[in-house]
């Protein structure tokens, strides 16, 4: 087959296959691609709002209707990243079939492409869950007393329960190589891969157990806690319902973004009952200055969205945040490999289609379940050589941090 039959529209759906294939995490999420833009192209800076479910509180005890204001919420994902790949040919090198193409030009390339943006993603989504099962600096499924400790596993799949995450085959795990082979050896027998044909075509895909797919994937974000994590909050924590900040004492601490803690007294509760559950509420740090941290979730202390409690299931105020202690998962200046576990509407990468270029002769323009991807060849006369760009307009945000996991290394 020669250069003439190798037309632009050909290459961009092969790229786009390729970059299907390998999109092992961002495959697994909600992929929201916004057809506003199919006609006229998104720009950098552009905005997607997405609705949030409301939340009910229950009425008891009474047949007079006690009716609450609605309190629908929505989140922005914007559109804010482009990224590319840029190659250039002679006309020798063009003289290929799609075949030979591929493999030498359009797959190196995607890969590397899919694998910088899944990269991102990765670290994003999970420097904003704050739920962590497993044990810092313990390895998981390492043998002890003769078998695999998979017990944080087990852990994971019943907090993805406890905070409603729906049973359904809509649940994946994404695991670093080295934890995968010690998973693997340690569910073997669980690891049938007679029903999992259907989805072989996602690079990575290992098999489905314990109600989730399991992705092989080296892009799990590593996290380094700060450098002073012995923390208490401060004599008056200043939290508020509702309040997204913790003030801390005045030994301040140094704390990065992703670290997560507890604080004494603080428990988490169900959802829907507000019963109290037996462990604390964890909190990630999306940010701190001095003396003071702000955290997701945002802390309510009542109504519809009371997540938090006493150990008795009571509701909490603002002073039972006051001079308690503050308990960091892993060791100050520790790097843990951070495995995650979610269900698919966890988080959302969101693709819009970039413009076609009016003086473009060769300018192509694909969307593949949710993957907008561009591909603009042009001539350079000079030296003979054909320059090629790929290019995805995307962004990414978690909208339901508490449908997630992470499970430490």
């Amino acid at each position: 087959m020669s250069n003439v039959n190798l037309t632009i529209d050909m290459v961009t759906k092969e790229a786009l296959r390729i970059a299907h294939e390998k999109a092992t995490f961002i495959g697994t999420v909600d992929r929201s691609y916004d057809d506003s833009f199919a006609k006229k192209g998104a720009k950098i800076g552009d905005v997607l709002r997405i609705r949030k479910p409301n939340q009910y509180t229950v009425r008891t005890s009474s047949r007079v209707m006690n009716v609450k204001d609605q309190d629908e919420t929505n989140t922005s994902v914007t559109v804010a990243s482009q990224y590319g790949v840029d190659m250039r040919f002679n006309s020798a090198e063009l003289a290929l079939d799609i075949d030979e193409f591929s493999q030498r030009y359009i797959e190196p390339a995607m890969s590397v492409l899919v694998s910088k943006i899944e990269g991102d993603c990765i670290s994003t989504a999970t420097k904003a869950v704050y739920n962590v099962v497993g044990t810092a600096g313990t390895a998981v499924g390492t043998v002890t007393s003769g078998y695999s400790d998979l017990s944080a596993l087990g852990a994971a799949r019943a907090r993805l329960n406890q905070m409603l995450a729906p049973k359904d085959n809509s649940r994946a795990l994404q695991l670093d190589s080295v934890t995968m082979g010690n998973v693997a050896n340690g569910m073997r027998l669980q690891f049938n891969p007679q029903a999992d044909g259907s989805k072989a075509w996602r690079e990575g895909f290992v098999a489905r157990t314990a109600m989730a797919d399991f992705y092989e994937n080296e892009r799990t974000y590593v996290h380094t806690v700060g450098s002073d994590v012995t923390v208490n909050t401060s004599s008056s924590a200043g939290v508020t319902n509702g309040g997204t900040t913790v003030v801390m004492d005045g030994s301040n601490g140094n704390i990065n973004a992703g670290d997560v803690f507890t604080i004494a007294g603080v428990y988490a509760c169900h959802p829907e009952t507000k019963a109290a559950y037996q462990f604390l509420q964890q909190f990630t740090a999306t940010a701190a200055s001095t003396g003071t941290v702000t955290v997701s979730p945002a802390i309510y202390l009542s109504g519809a969205k009371q997540n938090v409690c006493s150990a008795t299931g009571a509701e909490l105020a603002t002073t039972d945040f006051n001079s308690k202690t503050m308990t960091f998962v892993g060791s100050a200046s520790t790097a843990y490999r951070q495995n995650l576990m979610y269900h698919k509407e966890a988080f959302t990468f969101v693709s819009a289609d970039l413009p076609l270029m009016d003086d473009a002769i060769k300018c192509s323009r694909m969307t593949k379940d949710g993957l907008s991807l561009r591909v603009w060849q042009g001539s350079d006369i000079r030296n003979d050589e054909l320059l090629m760009r790929l290019d995805m307009l995307w962004g990414f945000a978690t909208i339901r941090p508490e449908w997630a996991v992470r499970i430490t290394n």
